[in-house]
């Protein structure tokens, strides 16, 4: 829970400093990346806030960084934020003189406040809660208030004086024609927002309160030494000076001028206040320290080269922003210690909280862009944090995803071994027993960890298995595709990018954190083992040995749970209950001659490599895409009509979501073709020889895979290829010699979506996730790349299969999650009860799933945790924030729930 920080001061008012300062630079814990320019920033609870240069209202989650709603809030851009004491009203004012007041649980507009002069530019507003009355600061030089208290009881406004109906001095100026430019919106459309009217009474005006722009204001208590619970107004100006007001609980919240603290003509731009120290930035790069209680300034310091538009201060230290993008800390000797450039240009806004005992600095500029930095190293207070909160789980997945633990090449071997050193370590921190195993051919070992449970009751001698891998494939980035470096996780949007974070160090981390909950809770009742291996993405090579050499340490096992795929598309969760099998192999033909010029020799006569491996390839697939393999297709099973209506069932979620998905006929066949449909795909030919169009290749050779279904062995179908293949070249009378090499092989998967695993992991998604995550989001990517027309006119009559690009709503590019509803949508959505997860197969193959099922005679499930548009085994792979807090829930509620079954 984020909350206003208590009152600590610098130079020694109100509060002991921390035990302890470290000046290692903060890292920025996460990215919100956005359009137009960051003008205010406001932290809450659990929500940030922020208004724009072109008027919006963003609202974020602390917790996931997920854009929660974006409100059109203003015409001109939103200038300054203010929350209530009791957190239940926001206020905001900005460049269309207007302060509007909103609801902060529903965003609903209550009331829209404004002066019945042109004030110009609300730069700054600040509410009493005691005396309910808001006061604003203007660019006209005045301050103005309107106490919400009298709201019922004054007459209704003029609509004409509503600014939106006023000239504008400028805008609407005649040209030299005697013409104004007409408007581009009407009034009416620019007020559709809801809410009373109000206007201020113009005797609630105090006109050239300062001679200047009124840029800041604050509100303080205890500066009254006659009454310490009253509230002083504080405004700062252009005109470089700081005025204290008293305000009158009897007239409406009137201000009284109590004193002017001058300095030099540099205008205020910023202020913080630290119990009676008041901090002010100034232009060209002053910040001055006042002595609220002695009403004297204590010292100027030189924070910066570039004017001081942001100061927030917390924890004992000052943080303070320029114009340069630079941020610096002073500590209560008023000494810099430390400074980094958090923006590429102006910083706008910032403010200093926690959340959930990690301290936190965000910042806002005109790059667009909101950067939450984690300035905890700056602040080292005892007792601080926990080992196994969210952010812990991040920075430790941070931590995994540097390892390049890329198993298909050899140069990354040492790599892998600390990546996996470095999870058993993490392992054995979180209180699990771990061995590394070690793999044939001295491949990447097996991580092993169990976490003991109490074994009481109905779980006694049970035991669940998560199965993983750390190991990624290649992400070298030389062509810079990549939004960072693969190997650096940056947070973004509320997504977290590198290689790695969603294929499948992510979910790993969030079922061994989850695991490490109930075990430091004490509540787990059962075993829970992990095995981890380093060469999924290499076929699992070494697996299958190691484990079996290693069973009487793993003992027995009653469930198997793994969670290595990705949801339908970004909205859905799901479940996965069945997965294709694959043999990957190599086909060669190879002549006893050497490469030869096809000028020079080249005849019917000749038996050309090439041309032997066209003509077999030809022979293994038909003109509609089906596998001529004699007796490939016998034993699966037919559809039955359950089944058939699952298929149906997932179609018509899909397009209530996505009606741009086409026809629900169309996007059934396609997942039966995809999920319980063998198939055969070529993957590359190659041949030897220079690259040039004049060569008869020596060599020929062609990858290809075969993806099976369950009823489907590799050996049955292994031995059918390899006839196939044999029969073909015998009728081609060639004189070259065929070889044929199985690269890798693994065999389908089928779960049963009625037994107790299956069960366990729906009630827990249905409990995580609810509605929302049926809830329809549109991605806004960051750039739109030109489109290519690839068909050179020609149009296919053939529609297009469903893949899993065109079912993710997203993409993969930096986008916001728009999550901005109307009223009725929002309570609809309230209301909407938890959805049943979509039960799902995959055309992909996981070579461990099976093969452990068969060793220790478990049912296996398989719990996707990412969304479509993850980009695994892709550039600019990502996880979003929320599916990995999400899977550490569900994760927790399995292991805690299933043994009791």
């Amino acid at each position: 829970m984020a909350h206003l920080l208590p009152t600590l001061t610098l130079d020694g008012h109100g509060g002991a400093p921390p035990t302890s300062l470290n000046a290692t630079t903060p890292t920025i814990f996460h990215k919100i990346q956005n359009q137009p320019s960051i003008l205010a920033i406001l932290v809450s609870d659990f929500k940030l806030y922020a208004g724009t240069q072109n008027g919006d209202l963003l609202v974020w989650s602390l917790e996931t960084y997920e854009l929660l709603s974006t409100v059109n809030a203003h015409r001109g851009s939103v200038l300054c934020l203010c929350l209530s004491i009791d957190k239940t009203i926001l206020f905001s004012s900005a460049g269309d003189a207007i302060v509007n007041v909103w609801c902060t649980k529903t965003l609903d507009r209550l009331y829209s406040i404004y002066s019945a002069y042109d004030v110009g530019d609300v730069f700054s507003v600040v509410y009493s809660q005691d005396l309910q009355t808001v006061y604003l600061g203007a660019q006209n030089t005045s301050i103005q208030w309107y106490d919400l208290s009298q709201k019922d009881i004054r007459p209704p406004p003029d609509p004409k004086l509503h600014p939106s109906y006023r000239n504008h001095r400028f805008f609407d100026s005649k040209g030299p024609t005697g013409v104004s430019t007409p408007r581009p919106l009407s009034a009416s459309e620019t007020r559709a927002f809801g809410g009373q009217d109000l206007e201020i009474d113009r005797e609630h005006i105090i006109q050239y309160a300062h001679y200047g722009y009124v840029y800041c204001m604050l509100l303080s208590r205890g500066l009254d030494a006659d009454n310490a619970d009253a509230e002083t107004l504080i405004s700062g100006g252009g005109d470089g000076i700081v005025k204290l007001w008293s305000l009158d609980s009897g007239e409406s919240g009137a201000l009284s001028e109590e004193i002017s603290l001058e300095n030099g003509d540099g205008s205020v731009l910023s202020m913080a206040l630290d119990g009676t120290v008041l901090y002010t930035g100034r232009l060209e790069g002053d910040v001055n320290v006042w002595d609220l209680d002695t009403r004297q300034l204590i010292r100027t310091v030189k924070a910066h080269n570039a004017d001081v538009l942001a100061l927030a201060v917390g924890y004992g230290l000052l943080f303070s922003g320029g114009s340069n993008g630079i941020t610096k800390i002073f500590n209560s000797r008023h000494e810099d210690i430390n400074r980094w450039r958090a923006h590429d240009h102006l910083i706008l806004a910032s403010a200093v909280a926690s959340f959930k005992s990690n301290e936190i600095y965000v910042t806002g500029g005109n790059d667009g862009c909101i950067a939450i930095w984690d300035i905890s190293e700056c602040v080292n207070r005892p007792g601080r944090g926990s080992r196994i909160s969210d952010e812990q789980l991040v920075l430790s997945l941070e931590k995994l995803v540097s390892y390049r633990t890329v198993s298909s090449k050899p140069d990354y071997a040492q790599d892998c071994r600390r990546g996996a050193s470095y999870l058993r370590n993490l392992f054995k921190q979180l209180g699990a027993r771990t061995e590394l195993f070690s793999t044939k051919d001295s491949r990447n070992p097996v991580v092993f960890a169990r976490f003991r449970g109490k074994n009481k009751g109905l779980a006694i001698g049970k035991t669940i298995m998560f199965y993983g891998h750390y190991d990624v494939v290649a992400a070298e980035n030389r062509e810079e595709t990549w939004y960072a470096n693969p190997f650096e996780m940056q947070g973004v949007n509320g997504y977290l990018y590198g290689r790695g974070v969603s294929d499948n160090k992510g979910p790993i981390l969030a079922a061994l954190y989850a695991a490490a909950d109930i075990a430091a809770e004490q509540q787990l009742n059962s075993d829970i083992v992990f095995l981890v291996e380093g060469e999924e993405e290499s076929g699992s090579r070494g697996f299958q040995e190691a484990i079996k050499e290693n069973k009487q340490i793993i003992g027995d096992v009653d469930w198997i749970l793994l969670a290595n795929s990705y949801w339908l598309n970004d909205d859905i969760p799901c479940l996965t209950y069945g997965l294709r099998g694959v043999i990957r192999a190599t086909i060669e033909v190879a002549s006893e001659r050497p490469d030869l010029h096809s000028g020079v020799d080249g005849s019917q006569l000749i038996n050309e490599a090439l041309k032997d491996v066209i003509a077999l390839l030809a022979r293994l697939t038909g003109p509609n895409g089906e596998v001529n393999i004699p007796g490939f297709y016998e034993n699966i099973p037919a559809m039955t009509r359950e089944e058939d209506a699952m298929y149906e069932a997932i179609s018509r979620t899909l397009l209530r979501n996505n009606p741009d998905l086409g026809d629900a006929e169309s996007l059934t066949a396609s997942f039966k073709a995809r999920w319980r449909e063998p198939s055969l795909t070529i993957h590359r030919v190659d041949n030897s020889g220079p690259a040039n169009s004049t060569i008869i290749s020596r060599v020929a050779k062609a990858d290809l895979s075969l993806r099976l279904v369950p009823n489907q062995t590799t050996a049955e179908v292994k031995r059918k290829l390899l006839k196939a293949l044999e029969v073909a070249f015998d009728h081609l009378n060639s004189s070259n010699e065929l070889t044929i090499k199985i690269e890798h092989q693994a065999e389908p998967w089928l779960g049963d979506p009625k037994n107790e695993i299956f069960q366990t992991l729906e009630k827990a998604v249905m409990e995580v996730w609810g509605s929302k995550g049926h809830e329809r989001r549109i991605s806004s990517p960051a750039k739109k790349r030109a489109s290519k027309d690839l068909s050179n006119g020609l149009k296919s009559p053939k529609l297009p299969p469903a893949t899993s690009s065109t079912l993710s709503s997203g993409g993969g590019g930096l986008s916001h999650t728009d999550m901005a509803r109307s009223k009725d949508d929002t309570k609809s959505q309230k209301q909407r009860p938890s959805q049943r997860p979509l039960y799902i197969r995959e055309g992909g193959s996981i070579p461990a799933i099976r093969f452990l099922e068969q060793e220790f005679n478990a049912p296996a499930a398989h719990l996707p945790c990412g969304q479509a548009s993850d980009s695994a085994h892709l550039d600019n792979e990502r996880l979003r924030l929320l599916n990995l807090y999400n899977s550490r829930k569900i994760f927790k509620k399995v292991f805690q729930e299933l043994p009791l079954r």
